[in-house]
C-alpha cells in the first residue's frame, strides 16, 4: 500500500507555519509567545485555543483538541490524512511522494476523479465547436479569461456523444454512470445525461472536478428522444427540462455540502474579508468577472448548516445576496436559520435584497462591479433582518403583538452559541417587547489552564527527560546507544528510548512532527501534555536532560545490584554474573551506581 514517507512529513511540518495555516481559517491574536482565539471546535466565551509558533502545534485548554498543522486541517476541514498533507504541501510548493507504488492509492474514487476530469476537458474542447454556445457566452458577457478560469464547456446534442468519446469499454461506461454523467432508461439503455447545455464544472476544496451544472441555452433544439429514452429524457429533449441540471448525488458529490466557486474564491485571495452567497452559477461567475472574486453559489438547494460552516471557515463575514421577490426572501430566511447556530463571536452575516426583476448577473452587468460593491456595503445585518422579518405581520404597538414577537424570537435565539452576540440579541428582544430572555446557562467551558511551568509540574525522571526532549529534540544527539538506563523499571523508559531513537534517526525533526508520529497511539495524549510544559528561557535544558538520564542510569544499576545480590544469597551466580556484580560494586564506590 503506497504511503507518505516519514521524512517528507518532517520536512513539510518544518516548512509550513501553523500560525499561518490556522490564521487563514480562524482569526488569531498575539498573546505573549503564542497566538490565541476562541476555539473553532467548541463554543466558548473567552479564548482557550492557543497556537505555539515555537512548537508548531495547537492546543485548546477547554475541549482538549490538539495537534500539528496536519491535524488542524483534518479536524477543521474534515480532511483525511493524505488530503491534509497534500493541501499543506500545495501551499508550501512541495510534491507529495508515495512509497510502495509511486503514486497515492488515494481511495476507491481515483478513477471517478479521473473520468470527471476527462469529461471536463472534453466539454471544454466542444465549446468552440458550437456557434450556439459561443453566441450564448457572448450574450452573457463571458470573456475568454472567465471561460478558462471556470473551465466552462459545452455538452453537444445527441444521446451518446460523451459515451462514444470516453466510454470505450463496459467498465468505462459503468464508471461514467457512477460519476453521474450517464443515465439509464427503463430498458437499461444508457444515454448522456447532459445534452445541449453549457457545462460548468463543480470543484471540491482541492480543485478536483466532482460534478457538473448544465445550463440550458435559449434557442437550443435538443435532439428528439428515440425509443431508447424514457419519459423524463423525452421531456428534457422536448425542451421541458430544468434551466439548470446538476449532476445527481454520487460518492463524490453531495450538493448540501458543496458550494460552487469556493475553490476559485480561495485561489483569488489569501485572507478573505467576506464571501458573497448567490443562488446561481452564472451569478457567481459574473461577480468574479466584474472584480468581486468572493462570490459562491449554492447548488440548487437551500443554504444548509454545512454550507454556513464552510463559509465561516473561509471568512468571518458572509453576505447572502437574494432576489427581492417572495422566493428570494424565503431563501434568505432559510439561510438565516441555518446560520444562527454558527454565529460564534467574531462572525457576522448580512443580507442583500436586489430590486425586483434583477439578479446578481443582470445587475452587475448593468451597474458594474463598483456599484454592486456599494450595494454590498449597505447590506442589512442579520440582527436587523431577524427582527424585521419576525415583525412583518405583527403590531408591536400592542401588548399581544409584542408577546407574539417574543414567542417567535426566543426559540430562534436559543440556537445562537453562547457569547456576546447572543446576549445582545436577547437584550434587543427585551427592548422591543419588554419580555426578558430566560437566563443563559452558566458556561461549562473551563477557562484556560495556567501555563505549565516546569517547576510546578510533578513528574518522574522519565517524564522529566521526555518533557525536556520535546522542548529541545536536538538534545538526543548528546547521547548514544547502548542505553545504560534501559533496564530501569521506571514506567515510560521504553517510550523514552523510542523517542531518542526516532530523533536520532530523523535529525532536525520538530516537536510537531514528533507528536504526529504518535497520533492514534495510547501515548499520544501524555506526550502532548508534556509538550505543553514551558521552561524558563534561561533554563539549562541540556544539563537537566543529561542529569535525568544519569540519575536513571544510577537507578538502573542500583536495581541490578540488588537483583544480583539477592540471587547470590539464594542460589549463587554464574561467572559472568559475578563479574557484573563486581563491576557494579566498583561503580557504587565511585558514585556511579
Amino acid at each position: 500500500m503506497p504511503r507518505i514517507p516519514d521524512r517528507f512529513i518532517d520536512e513539510l511540518l518544518a516548512r509550513v507555519d501553523i500560525v499561518e495555516v490556522v490564521e487563514r481559517r480562524v482569526p488569531l491574536k498575539k498573546a505573549g509567545r503564542e497566538w490565541t482565539a476562541c476555539c473553532p471546535f467548541h463554543n466558548e466565551r473567552s479564548p482557550s485555543f492557543f497556537v505555539s509558533p515555537q512548537k508548531q502545534f495547537f492546543h485548546c485548554f477547554g475541549c482538549g483538541a490538539h495537534g500539528s498543522a496536519i491535524k488542524f486541517l483534518m479536524d477543521y476541514e474534515r480532511m483525511e490524512f493524505p488530503d491534509a498533507v497534500e493541501e499543506l504541501a500545495r501551499t508550501a510548493g512541495m510534491e507529495v511522494p508515495y512509497e510502495g507504488g509511486g503514486e497515492r492509492a488515494r481511495d476507491d474514487f481515483s478513477e471517478l476523479y479521473a473520468v470527471l476530469e476527462e469529461a471536463a476537458r472534453w466539454f471544454q474542447r466542444e465549446l468552440p465547436q458550437s456557434p450556439l454556445a459561443q453566441d450564448y457566452c457572448a450574450r452573457r458577457g463571458l470573456d475568454a479569461d472567465t471561460l478558462q478560469r471556470f473551465r466552462i464547456g459545452w455538452a453537444p446534442s445527441g444521446w451518446d456523444k460523451l459515451q462514444r468519446a470516453l466510454g470505450a469499454t463496459p467498465a468505462r461506461l459503468q464508471l461514467l454512470e457512477q460519476a453521474g454523467l450517464l443515465a439509464s432508461n427503463e430498458q437499461g439503455r444508457r444515454y448522456d445525461r447532459f445534452r445541449e447545455r453549457l457545462m460548468i464544472p463543480i470543484l471540491d476544496r482541492r480543485g478536483r472536478v466532482i460534478a457538473f451544472g448544465g445550463r440550458i441555452v435559449a434557442g437550443a433544439q435538443p435532439a428528439r428522444a428515440d425509443q431508447a429514452a424514457d419519459a423524463p429524457a423525452r421531456a428534457a429533449a422536448a425542451g421541458d427540462g430544468p434551466k439548470y441540471l446538476n449532476s445527481p448525488e454520487t460518492a463524490l458529490f453531495h450538493k448540501g455540502r458543496e458550494l460552487f466557486a469556493l475553490w476559485q474564491v480561495r485561489q483569488a485571495a489569501g485572507a478573505l474579508p467576506r464571501v458573497i452567497v448567490v443562488e446561481g452559477y452564472l451569478d457567481a461567475i459574473a461577480l468574479h468577472q466584474h472584480g468581486l472574486p468572493q462570490a459562491v453559489a449554492t447548488l440548487g438547494t437551500a443554504t444548509t448548516p454545512e454550507h454556513t460552516e464552510m463559509l465561516f471557515r473561509a471568512t468571518p463575514d458572509v453576505v447572502f445576496c437574494f432576489d427581492g421577490d417572495r422566493a428570494g426572501r424565503g431563501a434568505a430566511w432559510r439561510a438565516l436559520e441555518a446560520t444562527l447556530p454558527r454565529l460564534r463571536d467574531g462572525r457576522q452575516a448580512y443580507f442583500l435584497f436586489l430590486p425586483e426583476g434583477e439578479d446578481p448577473d443582470s445587475l452587475v452587468r448593468k451597474e458594474g462591479g463598483a456599484a454592486f460593491a456599494q450595494r454590498l456595503a449597505t447590506a442589512t445585518p442579520l440582527s436587523e433582518y431577524f427582527f424585521e422579518h419576525l415583525a412583518e405581520d405583527v403590531n408591536v404597538a400592542t401588548l399581544d403583538g409584542r408577546a407574539r414577537l417574543a414567542e417567535r424570537a426566543r426559540p430562534l435565539l436559543a440556537r445562537l452559541p453562547d457569547g456576546a452576540f447572543r446576549d445582545l440579541m436577547q437584550q434587543a428582544l427585551q427592548a422591543r417587547t419588554g419580555v426578558s430572555a430566560p437566563p443563559a446557562a452558566a458556561p461549562t467551558t473551563p477557562a484556560r489552564a495556567p501555563a505549565r511551568r516546569a517547576s510546578a509540574v510533578r513528574r518522574s525522571l522519565v517524564r522529566e527527560a521526555i518533557a525536556v526532549l520535546l522542548a529541545e529534540p536536538a538534545l538526543a544527539a548528546e547521547v548514544a546507544p547502548p542505553w545504560t538506563f534501559a533496564a530501569s523499571s521506571q514506567p515510560g523508559v521504553a517510550l523514552l528510548i523510542e523517542l531518542l531513537e526516532l530523533v536520532r534517526a530523523r535529525p532536525g525533526i520538530s516537536v510537531a512532527a514528533l507528536l504526529e508520529h504518535f497520533v492514534g497511539r495510547s501515548e499520544a495524549d501524555a506526550l502532548h501534555k508534556l509538550a505543553l510544559i514551558e521552561f524558563p528561557e534561561a533554563h539549562d535544558l541540556r544539563s537537566e536532560f543529561l542529569g535525568a538520564l544519569a540519575q536513571l542510569t544510577r537507578q538502573a544499576h542500583a536495581e541490578r545490584l540488588d537483583q544480583l545480590t539477592r540471587k547470590l544469597q539464594q542460589e549463587g551466580l554464574s561467572a559472568p554474573e559475578k563479574s557484573e556484580l563486581q563491576a557494579l560494586h566498583g561503580m557504587r564506590r565511585h558514585g556511579q551506581a
